[in-house]
């Protein structure tokens, strides 16, 4: 299939190195596919990384690895931690709880929480009657005590924007950053439209560090759009439907696992 056909990509590592060819680089984290070699370099280089299956959504086999004092290694799946005195121990038993899936490397971004729980956004951007790119909502996702990942699926809590924001960069602050997002997701929008025309549609996951960088962790080329559903205001996800609708997308909208936040 042309890329001109193509309208969902599942490999991770594809988009993230489509965003890294062009002027967004400086807001995506770095990526490298899986090797025992790769890990070293990167945690000594970042201290902190996660490894992801290449392929999946919602989180699934998400795992956060770092570099600890004194030569020491841990690392997080689901809610469980697990120390290792050597790199060698750390590497074996992460190797076995990834199976046989391709995995890849992402450099480790240390975003903003609320009430010590991390939280990113999904930025949606959909196409218009016009053939250009909106951002038609954007929800803050905390995750859920104690995991790494953000996802509702994964039993996350769904925030206004500002809600979360506000704590930490002031109602300014949280309105320059919302704005930063868009922009961020229009380019983001207008890379892969431009690589596969054919696409109407894109979840854009962006965290925000705690020196108020925006970073694009993910692209998602067929959203779930639950994220929007769980709002008490609901413009946004009424908007996502009648975009969806245009171009033939239907939604399901029960979404059960995600949590409003309060």
């Amino acid at each position: 299939m042309k890329n001109r056909d193509i309208q969902t990509v599942s490999s991770k590592l594809i988009k993230t190195r489509l965003l890294l060819g062009g002027k967004l680089a400086i807001h995506v984290p770095a990526a490298a596919p899986f090797s025992g070699a790769g890990l070293k370099e990167m945690l000594g280089k970042y201290g902190m990384v996660y490894v992801k299956p290449d392929t999946g959504s919602q989180g699934v086999g998400i795992m956060r690895v770092e570099r600890r004092a004194k030569g020491r290694y841990r690392y997080q799946a689901g809610l469980e931690r697990f120390e290792f005195d050597t790199y060698a121990g750390m590497y074996r038993s992460l190797r076995r709880g990834m199976g046989k899936r391709r995995h890849l490397i992402q450099q480790g971004v240390r975003v903003l929480r609320h009430e010590g729980r991390p939280f990113d956004f999904r930025v949606m951007a959909q196409k218009n009657a016009a053939g250009r790119w909106d951002v038609t909502g954007i929800a803050g996702r905390v995750a859920h005590p104690g995991k790494i990942v953000s996802n509702g699926s994964q039993g996350g809590s769904i925030f206004e924007a500002m809600r979360l924001l506000g704590p930490a960069a002031g109602r300014t602050g949280a309105v320059r950053a919302i704005g930063a997002m868009r922009r961020l997701a229009l380019l983001t929008a207008g890379r892969f439209g431009s690589e596969y025309p054919a696409m109407n549609e894109l979840g854009i996951d962006i965290a925000v560090d705690r020196g108020m960088k925006p970073w694009i962790l993910e692209v998602n080329t067929r959203p779930d759009p639950c994220p929007f559903a769980k709002l008490e205001d609901r413009t946004a996800i009424r908007r996502i439907v009648r975009y969806g609708r245009r171009y033939g997308r239907r939604y399901c909208l029960k979404c059960g696992k995600a949590k409003t936040g309060t």
